[in-house]
């Protein structure tokens, strides 16, 4: 009586394991990970300006650009994504750009040659992860946006709404 249901226990063991085994992400399919990333606003696969892979998105309000990056000859199959957003925003300075650093431990924000804000998050996704663990970096990344806008973009005067990166921006 107890084999047939160690054999039932065990098939349904290898079961789950298996459906989880097929819920991997990569840089191989980034329609898949576009599709994830709806699932927190909007998301439209593109093509960057040196043909590799681009998602455009928003997430509560603020415009992104996911870059692919590290990808094969064909500009496909790449091994790690960047997560970016920029806003035209002037009058920060290095220091409370910084000091937003300091204390955050995902994500990196910085002024470029304009004196603008921009934030990028990159994500390692040679060899694959679970789709669990993407789901909860784009989530990170919207936690992220939103405290660099509340904390950092919206202390610069005369602050406008998020602008959408262009597919130009290569960081």
């Amino acid at each position: 009586m107890f084999v047939p249901a160690a054999i039932l226990a065990a098939s349904l063991l290898a079961a789950t394991a298996s459906s989880q085994a097929q819920e991997r992400i990569d840089g191989t399919d980034p329609q898949a990970i576009a599709d994830l990333v709806r699932g927190y606003g909007s998301a439209r696969l593109d093509v960057a300006g040196d043909n590799t892979p681009m998602i455009r998105g928003r997430i509560e309000g603020t415009s992104f650009v996911i870059y692919f990056y590290d990808c094969d000859d064909l500009d496909a199959n790449c091994n790690t994504v960047s997560f970016a957003a920029g806003w035209e925003v002037s009058g920060l300075t290095v220091e409370q750009v910084n000091a937003w650093n300091r204390d955050k431990r995902f994500g990196r924000a910085y002024l470029d040659t304009e004196g603008e804000p921009v934030l990028e998050m990159d994500v390692n996704l040679k060899g694959s992860v679970s789709a669990e663990n993407f789901e909860d970096t784009v989530d990170w990344w919207r936690v992220v946006m939103a405290d660099f806008t509340s904390n950092v973009v919206k202390a610069a005067p005369g602050t406008p709404e998020p602008e959408e990166p262009s597919g130009e921006m290569r960081l």
